[in-house]
């Protein structure tokens, strides 16, 4: 990815502050895919993930309503998940620390969930592709 004429992650010189001052720039790279089976690492929900966010992009409101000794950290990949429990189905925004894999042979039960993807032959759910006619 270009930005100006730099890449992102690169180290580089920045003028104007002293000859031997070099910024390093994090790279993140998600530890989950879209797709992919994950249940809440505190809570008993699942989800299969359908969107990721490199860090935070949610409402300060929302940030706030979490108590402040389980916040998680803004600068790791949230993920958007269509999350199911026991009781109900939803919509949940959950940070990377928060997640793990899922190896449950059973899939998640969520009503949007063919709408967005396929369940292939192995169990793997593949997004769907549309093709304009």
């Amino acid at each position: 990815m270009q930005v100006g004429s730099e890449r992102m992650g690169a180290s580089r010189f920045c003028p104007g502050w002293g000859a031997n001052t070099v910024i390093v720039n994090e790279i993140r790279i998600a530890k989950f895919s879209i797709g992919q089976q994950v249940r809440h690492r505190h809570f008993p929900f699942r989800g299969v993930i359908f969107d990721v966010d490199p860090e935070f992009a949610n409402t300060e409101e929302w940030w706030s309503s979490i108590p402040e000794d389980v916040r998680p950290r803004k600068n790791q990949p949230f993920y958007h998940l269509l999350a199911a429990n026991g009781q109900s189905h939803y919509v949940a925004y959950v940070s990377e620390q928060n997640l793990l894999p899922d190896d449950a042979p059973e899939p998640v039960e969520h009503p949007q969930i063919p709408e967005m993807f396929e369940i292939d032959d192995r169990g793997m759910y593949k997004c769907k592709t549309t093709v304009a006619h």
